[in-house]
């Protein structure tokens, strides 16, 4: 959406950040004024009264943000936060300004990755700060673009915040809906006649990994959402309220369906180690019955195998009669095993 910058643009010490330019805007009662123009000039728009301005910055270092922080006049331990890889989902005030860190989950495969976002809010700048490019700015102009305007368009960066942390839950209720999906995947295995237990271990321990990955970075957003719609705090405008209040009742979706598939996964683990224990006793009845079944010709051969006389020894009668004797009894166990399901 930015234009390409000149080669004075990229010359500046603030106009190149992390390797990658950064992106900027500025609106005025709803419609874009500029955009593409260098941080050094966030200020100069910030003096016009009504102007509201977007700056992102990717992957930017420590000496990155002097820049931006003497524009906003950032605190360095705010600004320490927004570098730090890591940091836990959370919002906190500070004096004229306030600070959101926050994850963009994806599902690639049956992998969750987590990508941060951090954001300086002010009444009229938001600064987003992204640790690496695997979130989609574009899609986040797209929802400002479409929205901004009417009620929203005097209400400064605050829309531009709602316009972020909607984004935000969409994803993690998108994440949580490509994870509920593997869960079906897995219990399609556990109830499988193969029964491929190394690949429902490893499926399941997968989908527990990235459900708690998840649960992490999720849960933390209903505290965030809460402290925004304080209104003792005054942080969301009064037009703005059912449009965050919109995103907490996302965030209750999130924590439901997290809830939902930690109990679903925990009872397939449980139904797998209940069908593996299932399948050993059938194991452990035929491997018996079996056993019971070859016990017999064996006991017979032994006892005709005696150096006594007995009838039809030494004779072809007496092959035949105990050839007759062990294939009755054999038959006669495997049928009884078979009707009790012991086979």
């Amino acid at each position: 959406m930015g234009s390409h910058p000149s080669e004075t643009d990229v010359a500046h010490p603030g106009n190149r950040i992390g390797g990658a330019p950064p992106r900027t805007r500025a609106w005025l009662d709803g419609r874009v004024e500029a955009e593409g123009f260098p941080v050094a000039e966030v200020s100069d728009y910030l003096e016009r009264p009504d102007v509201v301005v977007w700056l992102d910055l990717c992957a930017p270092r420590h000496e990155d943000l002097r820049v931006i922080s003497e524009e906003l006049g950032l605190d360095h331990v705010a600004v320490e936060d927004a570098v730090s890889r890591h940091e836990r989902a959370k919002f906190d005030r500070y004096q004229g300004y306030a600070f959101l860190n926050a994850y963009v989950p994806r599902v690639d495969g049956g992998d969750l990755v987590l990508h941060e976002v951090s954001a300086f809010l002010a009444e009229r700048a938001l600064v987003t700060i992204r640790q690496d490019p695997g979130i989609d700015v574009d899609a986040l102009i797209h929802r400002w673009d479409d929205g901004l305007g009417g009620d929203a368009a005097g209400t400064g960066a605050a829309y531009l915040l709602y316009g972020l942390l909607d984004m935000i839950v969409d994803r993690q209720l998108d994440a949580a809906t490509a994870l509920d999906e593997e869960a079906d995947k897995v219990e399609d295995l556990v109830f499988d006649e193969s029964f491929p237990v190394r690949e429902m271990q490893l499926r399941s321990y997968e989908l527990r990994k990235n459900l708690i990955a998840l649960r992490r970075v999720a849960l933390p957003m209903r505290e965030v959402l809460n402290t925004l719609l304080r209104r003792d705090l005054r942080i969301v405008p009064p037009a703005l309220v059912p449009y965050f209040q919109d995103v907490y009742d996302h965030t209750l979706r999130v924590a439901e369906s997290t809830d939902g598939l930690r109990d679903l996964v925990a009872n397939l683990i449980d139904t797998r180690l209940a069908l593996q224990g299932n399948r050993m006793n059938e194991v452990m009845k035929k491997v018996t019955s079996w056993a019971a079944i070859i016990a017999v010709p064996t006991a017979v051969t032994g006892f005709y195998g005696q150096n006594v006389p007995y009838p039809g020894f030494s004779e072809h009668d007496g092959f035949v009669v105990s050839s007759i004797v062990i294939v009755v009894c054999s038959v006669g166990l495997y049928l009884v095993f078979k009707r009790r399901d012991w086979l």
